[in-house]
């Protein structure tokens, strides 16, 4: 089984981190089996966040009576102001059922905290470690600037950052700067937020990089399965995984939206993270609701986008968001029209 050295918290990871965000869309009974099923395959690492409804509520509930020492939790708060970080903190440690969260990450931040910080979001951190309420202070990012200032500011004992086979150069080099300054490197979005669809290549990717946790997002069991088979033995490149590697490699590499909602909100209340990004979700997540009444409205909203620059100006990629919403917005069209198939393998076409 391979594990991840968690920097310098200590932490002894199995390489297959549960990514708790999908479990808030399943109902309670198969979360927690999905849990227990984690559990039972070796995994003892869970990141959930306050920001994820009933996440957290569902993993206390499957973790309850497990001994405490089996396995570690991550959670985090967007909080913006110290009091605010505290109340979190209270509410995930009542929902969690535990009393004490092995990692607590600032989330999304927006900048660097600091301590002496006129928002008091750093000291509140500090203050509950001190108090034994959390055992170690982590941050996660999505912009790149604020990563390595909290890797260079010495103040945060884990990242967590988006990390796939398609992350940019310089989003890889983040791995190897946390490794020279002790903190731990948690990859989030494995999967480019379901856009990657090979979890052999994705856990094969994760293994290139010895540092790095990468949490996978699961909400179904077949899909478990597959990550937990890769512990006995570990994908090895094969033909047809280079084959898939450098064609994803080259549809995804630069202008495409991850999905991070850094852009968000829209004035005019598009789901750009979504919109922005519709033409691969159709190709690479086949699912009817793509193309059912609710989504129709929503990417019809594009045509009202009033070009204000906003969500342009936000995002951590550069990426011209107005532009790929009018692309996506047309490709859509051309798909609802039949003027254009979502994918080349007919049985999935034939699942809208």
């Amino acid at each position: 089984m391979v594990t991840v050295k968690l920097g310098n918290t200590g932490i002894i990871a199995n390489k297959n981190g549960f990514g708790a965000l999908p479990i808030q869309r399943i109902d309670v009974d198969s979360a927690v089996k999905l849990i227990h099923m984690a559990l039972d395959g070796g995994v003892n690492f869970f990141d959930t966040a306050r920001a994820y409804s009933d996440s957290e509520k569902k993993l206390g509930i499957a973790l309850e009576g497990v001994d405490r020492s089996k396995y570690y939790i991550a959670t985090k708060t967007t909080a913006k102001t110290g009091e605010k970080v505290l109340e979190d903190l209270e509410t995930s440690l009542s929902l969690l059922k535990t009393d004490y969260i092995d990692v607590y990450q600032l989330h999304c931040a927006p900048k660097c905290f600091r301590p002496g910080d006129e928002d008091g979001v750093y000291d509140a951190a500090a203050k509950a470690k001190k108090e034994g309420k959390i055992k170690h202070i982590g941050i996660t990012a999505h912009l790149l600037n604020v990563a390595e200032e909290a890797i260079e500011s010495g103040l945060y004992e884990t990242l967590q950052f988006p990390f796939a086979y398609i992350s940019s150069e310089k989003e890889i080099a983040l791995v190897k700067k946390c490794e020279e300054a002790g903190m731990g490197f948690l990859g989030m979005k494995g999967l480019a937020g379901g856009l990657l669809t090979n979890s052999k290549l994705c856990y094969w990717f994760a293994c290139q990089h010895e540092a790095v946790l990468p949490l996978w997002g699961v909400q179904k069991a077949s899909e478990l399965a597959e990550f937990l088979s890769y512990q006995e033995k570990a994908p090895e490149m094969d033909e047809e995984m280079k084959a898939t590697y450098e064609k994803d490699l080259k549809e995804l590499a630069g202008d495409f939206c991850r999905g991070c909602g850094y852009c968000m909100p829209c004035p005019k209340g598009i789901q750009i993270n979504n919109c922005a990004r519709i033409s691969q979700l159709l190709r690479r997540s086949p699912s009817a609701n793509w193309l059912d009444e609710t989504w129709q409205a929503e990417m019809a909203k594009i045509r009202e986008c009033l070009h204000c620059g906003k969500c342009a100006s936000r995002c951590p990629y550069g990426l011209d968001t107005p532009r790929l919403l009018e692309k996506n917005l047309e490709d859509y069209e051309n798909v609802l029209a039949g003027r254009v198939s979502v994918c080349n393998n007919e049985s999935v076409c034939n699942s809208y």
